[in-house]
């Protein structure tokens, strides 16, 4: 017994091991933390790549010579997109309004039950001749003269580091980046609308 007290003695008053456990202890913390940083600043970097190839595509699209051909913007910024990204899934939305305070914003109606969403039997004012009754008043595509365009793009791309399955977060990272600009008058604006009561 006196053997086993006077062992365990010394081995409390060793202090050579105590590095190797403390590393042992301190180091997944500080590697997850690590890793968590990192994966944070590379959806940083992505988020800046994509708003840059949008707000490049997106100034370039208000020009009359552009107008015509969204799909050799859109080509630009996914291009853009898959120098850095090489495997990301890009996806692109043009709404046009006629002003900057209609984007977003539902197609009027005579909202007669007051619940804020088109009924059978309202009327309402078909902004985006799309023949229903839309929450958002935007018109798919590019728009025509001196309409609002709100230009959307989305890139989903799988996360580098496991950092996200030691959070429970998906190994899947979508971002979007927006922006809102005003066409070019370059020719005659030719918006219509009807209203439709049904």
């Amino acid at each position: 017994m006196t053997r086993r007290l006077s062992f365990i003695r010394r081995l409390r008053r060793n202090k050579r091991g105590t590095a190797l456990i403390e590393f042992a202890l301190t180091a997944p913390v500080f590697l997850l933390l690590l890793m968590g940083v990192f994966d944070y600043c590379w959806q940083l970097y992505a988020k800046q790549v994509l708003q840059g190839a949008v707000s490049q595509a997106a100034r370039l699209s208000t020009l009359e010579s552009y107008a015509d051909d969204q799909t050799a913007l859109d080509a630009r910024v996914e291009a853009r997109v898959l120098e850095v990204f090489g495997h990301a899934d890009v996806e692109f939305e043009r709404l046009a309004y006629e002003s900057f305070s209609d984007v977003g914003k539902p197609e009027p109606l005579s909202d007669n039950n007051g619940n804020g969403v088109w009924d059978p039997g309202e009327c309402f004012e078909d902004l985006n001749s799309s023949g229903s009754w839309e929450a958002d008043r935007g018109a798919s595509g590019n728009g025509g003269a001196d309409d609002v365009v709100l230009y959307r793009v989305s890139m989903t791309f799988d996360r580098v580091l496991p950092v996200w399955n030691m959070l429970g977060q998906p190994q899947e990272m979508t971002l979007t980046s927006s922006t809102v600009l005003r066409n070019q008058p370059y020719a005659a604006d030719s918006s219509t609308s009807e209203v439709i009561c049904k």
